[in-house]
């Protein structure tokens, strides 16, 4: 186009060409004969050169035609042409303030490898040119970036368009598109802004307070503490699943439906006022958390919408604090006790805390000491009162006291106080800052001295004259200390025993008396012997002169070996004496429960023909009886029915002791078990005139125990009761339940039991009338303990002489396990 318009403004157009364009005209046919002929050669010359000629004019008009005619055409095509340049640069100039009215950026491929074109400017993406719009790393998240990087791969090798809004990391979000256009990939990068910007924050803002929502949520639902919510009346709005458990809900939302609360009354009325007065509610409160009391800190906020809250379980801080007051009062009685004196200071020097040794050593007015004075202070006041050592120079004396402030270790000094005492001052800095001093009066330590010569003349003397033989051995195995009393015994002369002999000489003189070589091996092992640890070796000998020695050998400290016989033939003598009486007394033991168990078998099946031939007559079955003759057979029958228990608590004793009583364990109701206790006493109560009260404690429930055996108990325990009461009394019987254990309490207002004898009324075959009708051979008591026992109870007794006697048996309200019960 450009070249049409230089041609058209040349002012005019040349052929090109001509001669060749002529070269290609045809020329006529002529014979060898007519070239060569001079004579036509001018006519042939002068006709071509007017053909020639003509045909140039025709050329020339032709081609002057030709030329004015595309000279029109392509002046009408320079004007369309020029009129389309100018719409096409309004156009660019349109797209251009377009693509510049947004901040956005545009890039195109016109192939697969071809270089990026880019238009607009990237600045909106914190990257300092457009080529670096493409570098994602720069201005995208790493999770972004790859996005883009695999969608614009795919533009370019496949033409397959994207779209996506993400957020830079300059902030501002970023519309990306990417598409084919006319066969070139283009990605346009596109800063939102307006109200979709502001939407678009908005969204990502409640994305991020939604996660933070969940998370909180999460959070507060996972804590092992109660949290709550509430509305701006105060109700409960959510809670979490330690709210829950706390309450013992079955869940959060059964918990907060119910409105159920956590604190007690008094704390919920001052939590409501401060949520009426807008104000924060804290609290450390009791409460009881999962059926347990516990100690909870309590804080409970205002919010937009209404009230949070936490509780948080400082009942182990409070066990741990308390724990830590209570050693520290120990170890402030610990120093109390002790005698030595005690003083911390603090870093500014002030007394923060004193024993009792203190007070004790320095004599001080308690009022000043209460004051916290410095320890200049106290120095001064010691000075005044003369207890400090006199010194020249008391203020370098001072500074030098002063100086452990600053030590790194502990510090030691003597001071000689003016009234003949001497002090052991320890001065130990303090991590925090701070000295405590240790004031041990040491005054006695140096009278030791003195006193060690007239101590060691009283242990030589003490020795001498005990009439134990004490011998000690060096670590060399030589004696260096013995009384007389160990050169009587094993009959050595004293003066070969003061030279100092080596132990093997001395078991050479002890041989003759006591041969036996396993037992001088033995000590000799003891004292020379090298070993890992050094153990005492105790034995008893017995020479051939008949005396009995009990022989001791102890290690001491600095190595030496005490070796010490005691005689002690008489209390050999003696034991083997007790023990030849206590075999006796058992076998007379053995034989008395022999009889016992001979004799009651023996009886027992003759009592029972009694007791069935009297019943029969008793029923006039074999013939009529008068009425003394009633009175006999009724006689007998209550006799033999004495005589018969006694027989059975004599077997129930020898069962119990052998091992072989087995209790049936069932669930035993204790009503039912007294009722019929007392049933089998009714004729007995009446016969005495008695009155018997039952109490009964609807808490007491059943009792695993064996139904026969507790009713024997009961039935013991009543008629014991009944022997020991006057007409008129009461006799009352108790059961409640304590604990996991169940009591069944007989209880009478007869004479009681004097002190003496309450020890022995469990005994066997100790009977005690103590001025009653009531007589017996003294076991039934002893079988209710057995049987109690047996279950796994015991049994109590409390008796006042003239107000009566309460017996108590506890049973363990589950029972024995069965292993135990069958045993």
């Amino acid at each position: 186009m450009r070249r049409a318009r230089r041609q058209g403004r040349g002012g005019g157009w040349r052929p090109h060409g001509l001669l060749p364009a002529l070269a290609l005209l045809p020329v006529p046919a002529m014979a060898q004969s007519d070239l060569l002929s001079p004579a036509k050669l001018d006519t042939v010359s002068t006709g071509a050169l007017s053909i020639i000629l003509a045909g140039l004019a025709v050329f020339a008009t032709t081609t002057s035609l030709v030329y004015v005619r595309e000279r029109t055409r392509w002046q009408r095509r320079e004007a369309r042409l020029a009129s389309e340049l100018e719409a096409a640069r309004g156009h660019q100039e349109r797209l251009s303030i377009l693509l510049a009215a947004d901040p956005q950026v545009v890039a195109s491929w016109n192939g697969r490898d071809a270089q990026p074109v880019f238009e607009g400017d990237s600045g909106f993406l914190g990257a300092p040119g457009a080529a670096l719009a493409l570098a994602y790393g720069s201005w995208a998240t790493p999770t972004d970036a790859k996005r883009l990087e695999l969608a614009t791969d795919a533009l370019k090798e496949r033409g397959e368009a994207f779209s996506f809004t993400i957020r830079s990391k300059a902030g501002p979000f970023v519309d990306i598109e990417g598409r084919p256009v006319a066969g070139r990939a283009v990605i346009r990068f596109r800063e939102v802004t307006g109200e979709r910007a502001q939407v678009m924050t908005l969204r990502s803002e409640l994305e991020r307070v939604t996660g933070d929502h969940a998370a909180l949520s999460s959070l507060l639902a996972g804590l092992p503490h109660p949290a709550w919510m509430r509305d701006a009346d105060g109700r409960l709005l959510w809670v979490n699943a330690a709210y829950a458990g706390a309450v013992e809900a079955g869940d959060a939302a059964t918990a907060a439906k119910s409105g159920m609360e956590l604190l007690d009354r008094n704390e919920r009325e001052a939590a409501a006022r401060a949520r009426r007065e807008g104000n924060p509610f804290a609290i450390r409160t009791p409460a009881i958390v999962a059926g347990q009391r516990r100690t909870l800190d309590v804080v409970e906020l205002p919010t937009a919408t209404g009230f949070a809250g936490l509780a948080t379980d400082m009942s182990e801080l409070e066990a741990v604090r308390n724990d830590l007051q209570r050693q520290m009062d120990a170890h402030v009685r610990t120093l109390d006790r002790l005698k030595t004196a005690v003083a911390a200071f603090d870093g500014t020097q002030r007394l923060l805390y004193r024993n009792a040794g203190f007070d004790a050593l320095w004599s001080l007015d308690p009022a000043f000491l209460d004051g916290q004075p410095t320890d200049g202070e106290i120095l001064d006041r010691l000075r005044a009162e003369r207890r400090l050592p006199e010194l020249g120079d008391y203020r370098s004396w001072k500074t030098g006291v002063h100086a452990a402030y600053t030590a790194t270790r502990a510090n030691e000094d003597w001071w000689y106080l003016p009234d003949g005492r001497t002090i052991h001052v320890v001065s130990s800095p303090n991590p925090q800052g701070g000295v405590t001093y240790l004031y041990d009066d040491v005054t006695e330590r140096f009278t030791l001295e003195s006193r060690f010569n007239a101590l060691t003349r009283t242990q030589r003397e003490t020795l001498d004259s005990l009439r134990e033989g004490v011998a000690v051995f060096g670590s060399d195995g030589r004696l260096k200390l013995s009384n007389p009393a160990f050169a009587q015994s094993w009959r050595i002369d004293a003066d070969l025993l003061a030279s100092g002999p080596h132990i093997d000489e001395v078991v050479g003189l002890c041989r003759p008396l006591f041969p036996q070589d396993e037992v001088w091996r033995e000590l000799l092992s003891t004292v020379t012997g090298v070993r890992d640890a050094r153990e005492d070796y105790r034995c008893r000998i017995e020479r051939r002169d008949g005396t009995v020695l009990d022989m001791a050998a102890a290690p001491l400290p600095d190595g030496a070996t005490l070796i010490s016989f005691a005689d002690v033939t008489a209390s050999v003598n003696v034991e083997r004496a007790l023990t030849e009486k206590n075999d006796a007394l058992e076998k007379v033991s053995r034989l008395r429960e022999d009889f016992v168990h001979h004799v009651s078998y023996e009886l027992r099946s003759p009592l029972t023909n009694i007791i069935g031939f009297a019943q029969l007559l008793g029923t006039e079955t074999v013939g009529a009886l008068n009425e003394k003759q009633r009175d006999y057979t009724s006689h007998i029958v209550r006799s033999s029915g004495a005589l018969l228990a006694i027989i059975n608590d004599i077997l129930d004793l020898a069962t119990i002791d052998n091992g072989a009583l087995t209790l049936d364990m069932q669930d035993v109701d204790v009503a039912d078990t007294i009722a019929q206790a007392a049933a089998g006493l009714q004729d007995r109560l009446t016969d005495s005139k008695l009155s018997l009260k039952v109490e009964i404690d609807p808490r007491t429930g059943p009792l695993r125990a064996d139904g026969k055996r507790l009713r024997q108990v009961l039935f013991n325990l009543l008629s014991n009761a009944i022997g020991f009461s006057s007409p008129g009394q009461t006799i009352g019987v108790r059961a409640t339940r304590q604990g996991g254990d169940i009591r069944l309490t007989v209880t009478d207002q007869g004479r009681g039991i004097p002190a003496e004898v309450k020890e022995k009324v469990f005994e066997r075959f100790e009977s005690h009338s103590l001025g009653s009708t009531h007589r017996g051979v003294g076991l039934g008591l002893s079988i209710v303990r057995s049987i109690v026992e047996l279950h796994g109870g015991h049994v109590e007794l409390d008796s006042t002489p003239g107000q009566g006697t309460r017996v108590t048996a506890i049973f363990p309200a589950q029972g024995l396990p069965l292993s135990d019960a069958a045993e």
